[in-house]
């Protein structure tokens, strides 16, 4: 697979722009360990492995344990995440998935029992952001870093 281009360069104005809206979730109080974990669901589902590999490594740097990122795509069936987390899952997968689900009220009423409108507000705006990086990085074929000895082996 070979990058189709550099969006950075060629759209800096509008990147400046997707990277306020970046910015502004992670300045929103959001649960900082929750946010890399549904970012790392969202990957998984748009098939971005740039991201993927990004958010791993940030939610490793900030403690999170490689058990649960191994299996934070079969999160359904593993008793290590919360209800809270859970929720939060479900939603991502809900709005990834949008032509699927339609975000029906299954997905939704559960988010109220678990955070508060702001929350789910903030919640909300960063499956819209992941999904829309996803977007990008998949659309142009941006490329995750290798460490050569571990591609060799």
């Amino acid at each position: 697979m070979k990058t189709r281009m550099n969006y950075f360069a060629k759209g800096p104005e509008l990147m400046k722009a997707m990277m306020g809206l970046e910015d502004a979730v992670k300045e929103s109080g959001f649960d900082h360990m929750l946010l890399h974990l549904v970012k790392l669901r969202a990957s998984q589902i748009n098939g971005c492995a740039y991201c993927v590999d990004m958010h791993v490594k940030e939610a490793r740097k900030d403690g999170e344990t490689e058990q649960r990122l191994h299996l934070v795509s079969a999160w359904r069936e593993s008793p290590l995440f919360s209800e809270r987390e859970r929720a939060a899952f479900e939603w991502t997968e809900a709005l990834t998935l949008l032509p699927q689900s339609r975000a029906n009220d299954e997905f939704y009423e559960p988010l109220k029992k678990h955070f508060s409108d702001e929350e789910i507000v903030q919640l909300t705006m960063l499956i819209v952001a992941i999904n829309g990086w996803n977007r990008l990085a998949v659309g142009f074929r941006s490329q995750h870093p290798v460490d050569r000895q571990a591609a060799a082996a």
